[in-house]
């Protein structure tokens, strides 16, 4: 039976219909795997952003070290006043200057990674779903646990990246 509000028990039918729980120790494993899935699914943002930043930044000084002539130069595509920019001017300038149309092996892994961490929301989603407050509170905590490890002590240009670059409203 789909449960459609919260209940507490441990039976539960997580994900797949084999994944079905109905002692407290399959209970606690499962909880314990949505925990550590939500604590992977902060390392994988954090993992990407940070291979977003390195490469940026890699293709940023090999960029100013090729032209330093030009660097003195105003930038056409960097107008005075910031409300004459188009909504997304800032962005295209700044990704048509940062690598390029090239599929280079940090834009793959990067798009590998976001497909990854884009899948393991998903999964996580879709087991909180399952309407199981333990499942529930075990992901949240998860996430929480995660973001303190891996993500909270970071730089501040590491925060900004993500917020801009994360199209999810919940991450």
């Amino acid at each position: 039976m789909m449960h459609m509000t919260f209940y507490w028990s441990k039976e539960v039918t997580l994900l797949v219909e084999s994944w079905q729980t109905t002692t407290w120790t399959s209970y606690a494993f499962t909880l314990l795997a949505c925990f550590l899935a939500s604590a992977f699914y902060q390392f994988m943002e954090h993992s990407r952003v940070r291979l977003k930043l390195s490469s940026s930044s890699s293709s940023s000084s090999s960029a100013s070290a090729s032209a330093p002539a030009e660097a003195a130069k105003p930038s056409p595509a960097a107008p005075e006043d910031p409300l004459a920019t188009p909504f997304l001017g800032s962005k295209v300038s700044a990704s048509s200057a940062g690598g390029g149309k090239g599929w280079t092996v940090a834009r793959v892994g990067g798009a590998v990674l976001f497909g990854l961490n884009a899948a393991v929301g998903y999964v996580l989603m879709l087991a909180v779903m399952s309407f199981n407050g333990g499942v529930f509170l075990s992901v949240v905590c998860g996430l929480g646990v995660g973001y303190l490890v891996f993500r909270s002590g970071t730089d501040e240009a590491v925060t900004v990246t993500a917020v801009a670059d994360n199209p999810c409203a919940c991450a």
